[in-house]
């Protein structure tokens, strides 16, 4: 089966094919759906941003100029459709209590027992304290590699970095997460669980 490039994809689902727009939709939900978690913080809420976005992206297809833009087009409807979602909610945001970071319970955690399991949850919330502190630019790019576990080429389809620019981010947000946890680890005095790699 052929592969369709995302022009050829946005030229069929303007020429009416439905099943062109659910390609795309298949191509971009990981990616959709990061971004908008990334923004809103929020497991279900990111679930209906994504649905949103992509429902805004079909309605407005028409007006999108070069249909091999689809990524990066569709990125912004995302970051504009989150962003609109927090300013309607801005109040009851403001009134929640945060929670600490979260992460899927598997069996291995039954099976390690109550220590090791608030172990790894400090240790995910301290990752997550890192990326949230990295530069805006390269905080999304690090979610998509290392969460989504999209490839280069993929992250360029829907950010339109070049893999090589994608390539340079990572690895700055590699080394400045590591000096993050370094710094914080040093700074604990000890009570941390991150240690510098001895050479």
């Amino acid at each position: 089966m052929i592969r369709l490039d995302d022009k050829q994809l946005v030229d069929r689902g303007l020429s009416g094919e439905t099943n062109a727009f659910g390609e795309l939709v298949k191509r971009y939900q990981g990616s959709v759906y990061a971004t908008a978690f990334y923004y809103v913080g929020r497991y279900g809420v990111a679930e209906d941003v994504a649905q949103d976005a992509f429902f805004a992206a079909y309605r407005a297809l028409g007006q999108l100029k070069d249909g091999a833009r689809f990524g990066p087009w569709l990125k912004a409807i995302t970051c504009r459709t989150a962003a609109n979602w927090l300013r309607r909610n801005a109040e009851r945001i403001n009134n929640e209590t945060p929670l600490s970071y979260r992460r899927t319970l598997v069996l291995e955690d039954a099976r390690e027992g109550p220590a090791s399991h608030a172990e790894r949850n400090e240790v995910g919330e301290r990752i997550q304290r890192a990326v949230d502190a990295l530069p805006e630019r390269y905080r999304l790019i690090v979610i998509l590699r290392y969460l989504q576990e999209l490839s280069y080429s993929e992250i360029a389809d829907f950010t339109g970095d070049s893999k090589d620019e994608i390539r340079g981010i990572l690895q700055k947000a590699g080394r400045k997460l590591r000096d993050l946890l370094s710094e914080w680890d040093s700074s604990s005095e000890g009570e941390g669980r991150w240690h510098p790699v001895r050479k």
